[in-house]
């Protein structure tokens, strides 16, 4: 399975139900459109760090640069060669298909919940989103909470369901 894939999906889902791009996100000073531009801007540096020819950043409404966007990203993320790449990360060791699946796969549900916030239809993560999340904080430990990563946890109610304390870990209310 395509963690990314299945992810950017989803994410489309999401893009496609956003009827206000001006709407505020949970994300400090962002707009809808501006939680588009930080995923589309953050993949197309990365992969073109990794000598990926994406042609040039689309332009149009939200929806329309993402769906470009995910057009010349596809190919890329099902192609297993692109994938099976091997480069130094920040954590070691790693591929752009495990960075694709497991940190911008991880992107894209947590912006996923957060421009369904700001159209007032936040999403539900799934049992594989949230044990990959758990995962990924693992993986991140401390650096979850560098600048520019997550806002420091927030306070939950007493018997908050799994979503929420995920959600809070990462600064966000649900």
């Amino acid at each position: 399975m395509n963690l990314y894939l299945d992810a950017a999906d989803r994410f489309s889902a999401t893009v496609s139900e956003t009827d206000d791009w001006s709407a505020t996100s949970p994300c400090d000073g962002w707009s809808a459109a501006d939680v588009v531009d930080h995923v589309v801007d953050t993949q197309r540096q990365f992969l073109e760090g990794h000598d990926a020819e994406l042609g040039a950043r689309p332009d149009g409404d939200p929806a329309q640069v993402w769906t470009q966007h995910l057009a010349v990203v596809r190919p890329l993320a099902a192609d297993e060669g692109f994938r099976a790449r091997e480069y130094d990360g920040f954590f070691g060791r790693t591929t752009i298909g495990a960075t694709l699946d497991h940190f911008y796969g991880f992107d894209l549900v947590v912006h996923g919940w957060d421009l369904g916030s700001a159209s007032g239809r936040p999403t539900t993560f799934t049992q594989a989103d949230m044990d990959a999340m758990d995962a990924a904080f693992v993986g991140f430990g401390d650096h979850a909470y560098d600048e520019g990563v997550f806002k420091r946890p927030v306070d939950t109610p007493e018997g908050a369901d799994r979503q929420t304390l995920l959600l809070a870990r990462m600064g966000r209310r649900a």
